[in-house]
This record gives C-alpha cells, structure tokens and sequence, in this order.
C-alpha cells in the first residue's frame, strides 16, 4: 500500500514549513509514499522554497489561481499512492496521526472517507469532530466534546472537512474528485455526500488528533454564501433529512415550555407524539416541526437570491475526466 499525501498551497510559507516538518516527523516508518505539493500562484516565495526540495517531494506549480478544488484535483490525478491523504498546509501534524485512519479504512469494508479530531491551534479549543446540520440546512463543524473519549476507535458522521481526510484514489476517481464550481469551500461536504449516495461511509478516527490553523489560507472565506447555496440546491432533500431531528427536538422542547405553567392547554395526542419521537420510536417529528423546518430552508433560499442574484446552472464542474475503473 501506498500513500499519496496531496498538500495545496496558496502562500503562507510560514505555515507550509512547519506543517511539511510535521508531516516528515510522524510518516510511520517503512510506510511507501509521496509528498505531492502544488501551488496556486503563490507570491510570498512559496514557489521557489519548494522546488528546492528532493524526494519524497513532487511539485505541480499552477500556471494561474485555479482553488482549492482543481488544485487537489490536479494533485491526485498526478498521485500513484492507493490512498490520497488530502492535507492542507495549515496543520501540525502529531504522533501517530496517520495510524487509526488507515485503520478504519482496512477494518471497514464501505469506508470510503475518513477524517479526524482537529483542535485549533492558537487556542486549543476543539473545532472538528465531524459535521453537523444547522437549523437553516447549513452544515458546520461539529465541535461538541462528547464523543472525544468513547473507546470506540472512530464514529459514523455525514460529512469530514478536506482539511485532513483520507479516500482510496480509485473512489476519488470515480466520484471525479471535487466539484470545482465550489470556490474554497464546500466542496468537501459535497465530496462526502456524493460517497455516501454510491453505499460508502464516511468515518471520524477519534485517536487521530491533530492542530490546525483554521481558515488561515488568504480569501478563504470570500465565497461562502455562494458555496452554500451551491450546496444546499444540490443536497436539499439530503440536509432536510439529517437535520430533521435537531428541528424536531427543538420544536419538542419549545411545545413543552409553552404549555409548562398551564398543562391543560396541552394536546394529549401531541404529547403522546412528543414523548415517541424523543423516545426514538418515532421517525418523523410531529407535521408543524417538519413544516418550520422547511419554512426555514426557504427563507434562506430566498435570502440567496436577493444577495446574489437567480442560482446559476449546477452543472458538475471538474477537470477529472469520467472514471470506469473498480474502486475498492
């Protein structure tokens, strides 16, 4: 087995460095592999600091800013590891990183993507163990603490960030990489959805943990609600789905305290609903949450196209041409 590392970089020299010197640090020994960098128009010296390196560095240098997106793209179409490690250039890798993601993958046969714990580097906080859906239908990291120390080695979620993420090159292949109509961000959400509609999994190793540098790459976040709106027009009956229990708790908790100082106003088939759907023995929460759920989506379907004009065309971009190999 071979691993390909894939590290896109967009200056921050100051970062890329050490991120490099930690990765080097923890490759478990005897592990085959490359190190794949490639840059996208970088202007602070990045460009020329890496072509100084030797192997088990590779170098692709973009010959125009293309994103995030065709930037790995390129880099795994140029990898000839069995596994691509998707890296940004903004990490600190740690002792025994790599380990539990690669066994999550050996051990689970529908794995296709696995992520890991990440904490923020300047403060220590915990900011990915996984992805959760907001209210509004909007996927954000999930940053709660309790999963943290279950002995399990790793947990189910919808979605991992990019961030530091393995996949088998031939699943990337076939699912033609990242949608490169998503512009910095996004496209790993997106990536995740598209595995688990072909019956793969997506996984959190929780003994993988690693500091990051969040959002630390210059213009990051400068097509953010553009790239939700891609997103939730693509995924919409998917986000309303996984979101559909958070809204149906909340809508639960709400009823309840509404009625509390006057039970008898309380609907007892209404209360009946509630205490099955918190029970889990319901599926569907009562029709008024699914409904406020909805509503909610809507209006921030609306809200986009008052900021930013109709939704252009949803078309799949990417520069991968359409794969027809096995993928494990």
């Amino acid at each position: 087995m071979k691993v390909s590392f894939i590290i896109p970089l967009y200056n921050r020299l100051d970062l890329t460095q050490p991120c490099l010197a930690s990765l080097q640090a923890t490759i478990p020994r005897g592990l085959d592999h490359e190190i794949i960098l490639v840059d996208d128009g970088s202007t602070d010296g990045t460009r020329e600091w890496i072509q100084t390196l030797g192997t088990p560095f590779r170098v692709l240098l973009n010959e125009r800013n293309l994103g995030y997106a065709a930037t790995n793209n390129r880099g795994a179409t140029a990898a000839t590891g069995d596994i691509l490690a998707l890296l940004n250039s903004d990490l600190v890798l740690t002792p025994r990183w790599l380990e539990p993601m690669l066994a999550i993958l050996r051990s689970k046969p529908a794995a296709g993507i696995v992520g890991n714990v990440q904490f923020r580097a300047a403060t220590g906080e915990l900011d990915h163990i996984g992805f959760d859906i907001g209210l509004t239908g909007k996927p954000h990291h999930d940053n709660s603490p309790h999963s943290l120390w279950a002995p399990r080695a790793g947990r189910a979620t919808a979605a991992v960030t990019a961030a530091c993420l393995l996949i088998p090159r031939d699943l990337f292949l076939q699912l033609r990489g990242f949608d490169e109509g998503f512009r910095n961000g996004g496209e790993d959400v997106d990536l995740c959805f598209r595995a688990r509609a072909l019956g793969r999994t997506c996984h959190v190793a929780l003994h993988s943990r690693i500091l990051h540098h969040v959002s630390a790459s210059p213009g990051r976040k400068l097509r953010d609600e553009e790239n939700s709106r891609r997103l939730a027009h693509r995924w919409r009956e998917e986000l309303l789905r996984l979101n559909r229990r958070l809204c149906g708790l909340e809508w639960c908790q709400e009823y309840i305290e509404r009625y509390w100082e006057d039970p008898r106003d309380f609907d007892r088939s209404i209360l009946v609903n509630i205490a099955l759907y918190r029970l889990g023995s319901l599926s569907m929460p009562h029709p008024d949450a699914v409904a406020r759920q909805e509503a909610a989506f809507q209006r921030e379907i609306s809200r986009w196209e008052k900021l930013l004009g109709p939704q252009p065309s949803e078309d799949f971009v990417s520069s991968l041409p359409e794969h027809t190999g096995p993928s494990r």
